[in-house]
């Protein structure tokens, strides 16, 4: 993967979601041959799929939190199955739940591709993290990185509520929070990934330091030369503090049990993981 960053000075608002100079100005060069979409509907969510992998901390680091006791797994925001694939062939029982059912499809073609000793273990469910009802408690709930913040101050209620409902007695909600950890960063960056099919995508992301939201661009780096349209995946993205959090997961009946930081310092996406269970 290579990556290149480079600042931004002002904001612009030439199409949906792009919000930031390089963006839009990228945008605006491709016209009427942009596609928008969000990052998770039927156009965005193979592209995003693309770009997730399983070796990141993120990942190993809850892979190896779930390996401290036995039993099922309740992946929450599961998407294409980004914590539900590898923990499936890791052995584990897992219901994978989901509200975008372009996402979930997404998934069931990889389960479809799986061994079916991996299928028989999977129980996909679409559903709104904020509000479901499974009948049933799980030792391990999983909630990944920018999945919260999908979420406004009383659907967070909702899902914490949810997990009480579903936790199992001495079970773990593990759970990760972003910030930002460069504030003397760039408020635009923009970077070359390349997908896990090969694709080379261009990601935008504008996050002045201190702002409650950010916006990401997602498009391929490399478009076709002839008039074919191309997709233009836009998304703003909450931004919630580690303080905030926890002080809502006090307030709602979870307690920290530990907090583990995944990323290096300085780096501009400050990632930490939070365990928590029921407050006794």
């Amino acid at each position: 993967m290579t990556t290149a960053t480079a600042p931004t000075t002002a904001t612009t608002d030439t199409a949906p979601g792009a919000t930031t100079t390089l963006a839009a100005r990228r945008v605006a060069e491709l016209g009427a041959r942009a596609r928008h979409c969000g990052l998770y509907d039927r156009l965005g969510a193979p592209l995003y799929q693309d770009l997730a992998t399983y070796d990141d901390p993120e990942t190993r680091a809850l892979l190896s939190g779930v390996r401290t006791a036995p039993g099922p797994v309740l992946d929450l925001a599961a998407g294409a199955g980004r914590f539900t694939l590898p923990l499936l062939a890791g052995g584990r029982e897992v219901t994978a739940l989901d509200l975008s059912a372009d996402m979930l499809d997404l998934l069931r073609a990889a389960l479809d591709r799986a061994p079916a000793s991996m299928r028989s273990r999977c129980t996909v469910v679409q559903g709104d993290m904020s509000a479901f009802a499974l009948g049933r408690r799980f030792p391990h709930i999983l909630l990944g990185t920018t999945s919260l913040s999908l979420l406004d101050a009383d659907g967070r209620a909702g899902l914490y509520r949810s997990v009480l409902d579903h936790l199992a007695d001495g079970g773990r909600f593990r759970l990760t929070a972003l910030e930002r950890g460069d504030d003397d960063g760039p408020d635009e960056t923009a970077v070359r990934v390349t997908g896990a099919g090969g694709t080379a995508y261009e990601l935008y992301e504008h996050w002045p330091a201190g702002a409650d939201s950010r916006s990401v661009t997602l498009l391929p780096a490399d478009p076709p030369a002839d008039d074919s349209p191309v997709t233009v995946c836009t998304d703003r993205v909450a931004v919630i503090g580690l303080d905030v959090l926890e002080a809502e997961l006090a307030a709602a009946g979870l307690t920290v049990l530990t907090r583990e930081l995944l990323t290096p310092p300085g780096e501009r996406h400050r990632v930490t993981l939070l365990t928590t269970e029921a407050t006794r």
